[in-house]
């Protein structure tokens, strides 16, 4: 059996880099079952309403999609079950004493495949207010035009 190289992306959560300051990233492997890994490797999951909490010293993804497995039989997994994440307890310590001080959350940014085992990318955040979106957006909107109009004009196309 060939082993499995390289990372295999799955799902993203674009969303989540829209509604929150993203403040620093961290990956974190996932404790799945049978089927929920045959389910990720045909590329399903949805990290829309996903979250991450620290319960008892551990941390808990919640709010994922990951949705049953068509040809399972009743060894099929709950879709929307509470999942543990898989981090060094030295940066479970720094998570939780981070997340004490309140103010930020933990959101999923994506899911993935690395050298053949399942993991996420979970980022500590900051929510944003409704004029940040809008000024992001701006930004973003200002520096398309001038990266137009920069090729346009490198182009010759006067």
């Amino acid at each position: 059996m060939v082993k499995e190289v390289g990372k295999k992306l799955i799902a993203q959560n674009k969303a989540a880099r829209h509604d929150y300051f993203i403040e620093e990233i961290f990956e974190a492997g996932l404790v799945l079952t049978g089927t929920e890994v045959k389910s990720l490797r045909a590329g399903r999951a949805s990290l829309v309403d996903g979250f991450a909490m620290m319960n008892n010293g551990e941390l808990w993804l919640s709010g994922v999609h990951i949705p049953e497995y068509n040809v399972g039989s009743w060894t099929n997994h709950m879709p929307r079950r509470d999942r543990k994440l898989l981090m060094h307890a030295k940066e479970l310590h720094k998570l939780g004493a981070i997340l004490k001080q309140g103010g930020l959350t933990i959101v999923p940014l994506s899911l993935y495949f690395k050298d053949g085992r399942a993991k996420v990318e979970i980022a500590l955040a900051k929510g944003k207010k409704a004029h940040d979106k809008r000024q992001a957006l701006m930004e973003k909107q200002a520096n398309r035009e001038v990266t137009r109009e920069l090729s346009r004009r490198t182009s010759g196309k006067d």
